[in-house]
């Protein structure tokens, strides 16, 4: 078996769907992990019990300069007793609700995998008619899904985002009351900034999601385009390169999906940290609206497989230390073969052109513009297959630069998407590629796979610092929030005076708005794995349909194309499924063991006689318990977090064992060149890159 064909059944055996499903959720999961925002839960909860307990003391009304168009949320604004009630209802209605709907969103998901299967079964029949029958209810059949959890995620975070609103409109309504003064009266009116702006970048969120599931159905469709393109100018005897084309093309769709699922997760709190003064967030959030957004950046990334692949193309003609005329020069058409990737480079770089100024834009044009040149600079000399020695040596040392910004371009892509560096072929190319036998310098396969197998380390030691960083902040918080649990306990009755109150208020607010970010983002997920299914099922399942029967003279054709596509949406929209999948189980077990007892007893609490011993009682276990809660939180935290490193060594060692184990040994000065290249695209801190 040929070296070529061992490392591609390598690759492939170690990107299996399966594998795949996991790899993502080790990138995703510094990005994705619950329990950090699981560790306000029991807080809240804790602090509603106090709201309840508070609210036993006198009464007054808060009812002194009503709002114009009377309140919208509070509905007893004579009675601060009844507000505080209130809020302490929505709010238990709130856990529950989550709850539950996690535990649908559990069940819901697990049955992804399972249309997957029965979706790959039917892509791989030959027959037409058998796929455009049954595979249109496969996909239906997870977007059924992903809408159904989407309900489910929207009405739980409408539950929260109300609880927010009232306690908003509770303390303005202190505010016009005139019930504070000075210091207390400045912080007061602060958080209610905080939490404007909060409510606007969460805004801006979803404008951002909505665009971003745009340029997903453009992404798809300009897929098919340059396709079509690229089978069209084709030079003679080239049909291998054409399905490493075909292939960069349908990933580049695959690392927008990725890149897209990151800003998803990527947090509003990120936006805003609390803890800053206003005109900081205020600055934070408008600073971060460069003219070009996430969304633009993603889709200038995922270009990079594109752009390294045609420099590729370019390395082809460089043997050793010399160049090869003649697969420069096709004799039958009389023209220089880097015509044609010029014309790919070309294509690219006027992609690009649609996206607005940013570095990464200027980074990709420019590796075109100094692609083209080379290939300006071959075509002048193919003809006559020579030029001097030292233009030769000076046009080897340009293409060998050029692969290594190229290698560190995709290395950082690779860094800002979230996409795994090593990735399958779509089932249909690599049925077709193994029939016919590669007959490619094998030491191209070879490099290519190293770097890869680089990326992929590079990747993961990313990924666990950032993991790193997170627990080390969420320890930070943890600690935050058990000093306001103790200081809530020593809180003695008689001090409790409508201060203290507020202060309860804010803090409930601020915790709140943190449990429903997490739900924004749930609702975000489930938009994108129904919009992933709904573009292929419009889109290349349509095509698919439509492609006539012309017999191609390659054997990897236009319907053969749209199955991967379709393959690769549905993947995508599965992997993002099993992602969530992983989420609700962790909250549904985190509130089974620790939220869902705490919530009822808040609502034992609520229906109890305050004059009663017992209700002190009460209000003293339900603080123990969210305070033991905080803890197993940061328990389970920490046992997810050696799963992880235990994971992503593993990962690494089965990349070694199998891949590495089967290249033969490098050069040291092409090993240096590949590390460099792809340490240089992990560890950049081009800042804006990363919002």
């Amino acid at each position: 078996m040929a070296m070529d064909s061992k490392i591609a059944q390598t690759t492939q055996s170690l990107s299996k769907a399966e594998e795949m499903r996991n790899q993502t959720k080790l990138v995703m999961q510094p990005y994705a992990n619950w329990e950090e925002y699981l560790t306000p839960a029991p807080l809240s909860v804790a602090i509603l019990g106090e709201l309840v307990f508070i609210s036993s003391k006198e009464d007054f009304s808060i009812n002194k300069n009503p709002p114009k168009k009377g309140y919208q949320h509070i509905k007893y604004p004579d009675s601060f007793r009844a507000c505080l009630m209130q809020v302490c209802n929505s709010g238990w209605w709130a856990f529950n609700e989550a709850h539950k709907n996690m535990d649908q969103i559990r069940l819901h998901t697990m049955t992804v995998p399972d249309y997957m299967k029965t979706a790959v079964k039917i892509l791989f029949q030959d027959n037409d008619e058998v796929v455009k029958a049954h595979l249109p209810d496969q996909l239906e059949n997870i977007r059924v899904i992903a809408d159904d959890c989407l309900a489910l995620a929207t009405s739980t975070e409408k539950r929260f985002t109300d609880v927010i609103n009232i306690i908003q409109e509770l303390l303005e309504a202190c505010v016009n009351a005139e019930h504070f003064y000075g210091e207390e009266l400045k912080e007061v009116k602060k958080k209610l900034d905080e939490n404007k702006i909060r409510k606007q970048s969460s805004e801006e969120a979803v404008k951002r999601s909505e665009k971003a599931f745009e340029a997903m159905e453009k992404e798809i469709k300009d897929a098919q385009e340059s396709y079509k393109k690229a089978m069209d100018s084709l030079p003679s005897g080239w049909n291998m390169v054409a399905m490493d084309l075909v292939g960069v093309v349908s990933d580049s769709v695959s690392v927008l999906v990725n890149g897209i699922a990151t800003l998803v997760t990527e947090p509003v709190a990120q936006m805003c940290k609390a803890t800053k003064n206003i005109s900081d967030t205020y600055h934070d959030v408008k600073s971060k609206r460069s003219s070009a957004d996430g969304v633009d950046k993603m889709n200038i990334y995922s270009k990079s497989g594109e752009i390294l692949m045609c420099v590729g193309l370019l390395q082809k003609f460089v043997q050793k230390n010399d160049i090869d005329w003649k697969s420069l020069y096709d004799q039958k058409k009389k023209t220089p073969n880097t015509d044609f990737v010029k014309d790919q480079f070309i294509r690219i770089y006027r992609g690009l052109d649609k996206f607005p100024e940013c570095n990464a834009k200027i980074r990709a044009q420019k590796l075109c513009e100094e692609a083209i040149d080379i290939c300006e600079d071959l075509a002048v000399y193919a003809p006559d297959g020579k030029c001097e020695e030292a233009k030769k040596k000076q046009l080897i040392k340009k293409i060998r630069k050029l692969t290594e910004s190229a290698r560190a371009f995709d290395s950082k892509s690779k860094d800002v998407t979230k996409s795994p560096a090593l990735t399958p072929k779509p089932p249909m190319m690599f049925k077709e590629e193994s029939k016919s036998v590669r007959k490619s310098a094998s030491e191209r396969a070879s490099e290519n796979a190293r770097f890869r197998i680089e990326q992929s380390r590079a990747q993961l030691n990313k990924t666990r610092e950032t993991y790193e960083k997170s627990v080390e902040n969420m320890e930070k918080n943890q600690k935050e929030l058990t000093e306001i649990l103790i200081s809530m306990r020593n809180c003695e009755i008689k001090e409790i005076d409508f201060k203290t109150t507020i202060q309860m208020l804010v803090k409930g607010m601020d915790a709140m708005g943190r449990v429903k970010e997490q739900w924004e983002k749930m609702v975000r997920f489930f938009q994108m794995v129904s919009s992933l299914v709904s573009s292929s099922l419009n889109r290349p399942l349509k095509h698919f349909v439509s492609t006539s029967e012309k017999t191609q003279s390659l054997s990897y054709n236009a319907k053969l194309f749209s199955k991967d596509l379709i393959y690769n949406q549905a993947f995508q929209a599965s992997n993002i499924a099993s992602l969530v999948h992983m989420i609700s189980a962790t909250y549904t077990e985190v509130s089974e063991k620790y939220l869902i007892d705490r919530v009822s007893s808040l609502g034992k609490l609520m229906a109890m006689d305050k004059e009663k011993p017992e209700f002190l009682h009460e209000r003293l276990q339900l603080q123990n318990s969210c305070d033991e809660a905080q803890r197993g939180i940061l328990r389970l935290v920490l046992k997810n977090k050696r799963e992880f490193e235990r994971k992503s060594d593993l990962r690494l060692e089965k990349i070694d064992q199998e891949l590495l184990a089967i290249l033969p040994k490098a050069a040291p000065e092409e090993m240096k060149s590949i590390q460099t290249a792809v340490q240089s695209g992990f560890t950049e801190k081009e800042e804006e890159d990363y919002y």
